[in-house]
């Protein structure tokens, strides 16, 4: 069975990190119903879902990707760029542990889960805020040993590689070219967004489904002559934290 690793929504969710868009009037409590709605769509694909508690002093906590790389032989324990993130990673560890075995990366390294997308044995790592050059290279040295290539890839604009980038199908990125240049996926072929909607790179994608947001109607007119089952989910608060349909959890 798939898991899929969440954590409800934080109380301090409106004292998110920002790094691209400007701060904006969250409502929590309408966050924590599309929250809800997200962990039900997965539910519903088959998922079982393990919902970690609230963090009511960690405001990005309900991003539980960026605290972790989930491999088939282990798991990387990873070092967020942003400090306030870091306390994170223990609790979620706890979980990882009883599916994988771990691996931790260590300050001052940083990288956020985020800005890892997996093709195949190749782990292509964003460059941005939050990953440093440090940190691609440290994680080059822990999934070294499991035979996976790490290459670094240019951002601009963006907050991870996954706001720009995601796998829509097996060999299909969804991709803004704006942010980052499709052509440094070897092997694939892309599906640019729209040009009016630069956030809707992000795709969660299981097996033969996707989970997309709601957001993005030119977007998605444009996958469904790629893929037939698509489940929408409406994030537009977690949205206003910088949040999209991968980030909300870790599959396993």
């Amino acid at each position: 069975m798939t898991i899929a690793i969440c954590r409800e929504v934080s109380p301090a969710l409106a004292q998110c990190e920002l790094t691209h868009i400007e701060r904006s009037p969250i409502n929590v409590q309408y966050a924590q119903t599309q929250h809800a709605a997200y962990e039900a769509t997965l539910k519903k694909l088959g998922l079982k879902v393990i919902s970690l508690p609230a963090e009511p002093d960690l405001a990005d906590s309900v991003f539980v990707e960026d605290t972790a790389l989930v491999l088939d032989e282990v798991a990387v324990m990873l070092c967020p760029g942003a400090p306030s993130r870091r306390p994170e990673v223990p609790s979620v560890a706890h979980i990882l542990k009883e599916y994988r075995p771990l691996v931790f990366m260590k300050a001052p390294a940083t990288v956020d889960g985020g800005d890892i997308l997996r093709i195949g044995r190749t782990l292509y790592v964003g460059l941005s805020t939050r990953s440093d050059s440090a940190g691609i290279a440290a994680l080059e040295e822990l999934v070294r040993p499991y035979g996976y290539d790490v290459r670094a890839v240019k951002l601009s604009g963006c907050l991870h590689l996954k706001s720009a980038a995601t796998m829509l199908t097996q060999d299909t990125v969804l991709v803004n070219p704006a942010w980052v240049d499709p052509t440094v996926f070897a092997g694939t072929s892309f599906l640019a967004i729209d040009p009016d909607e630069p956030h809707a790179g992000n795709v969660l994608r299981l097996g033969s489904s996707v989970v997309y947001s709601t957001d993005f109607p030119r977007t998605l007119e444009q996958m469904s002559k790629f893929v037939v089952d698509i489940h929408c989910v409406d994030l537009s608060e977690l949205a206003k934290a910088e949040g999209a349909v991968t980030c909300c959890s870790l599959i396993v």
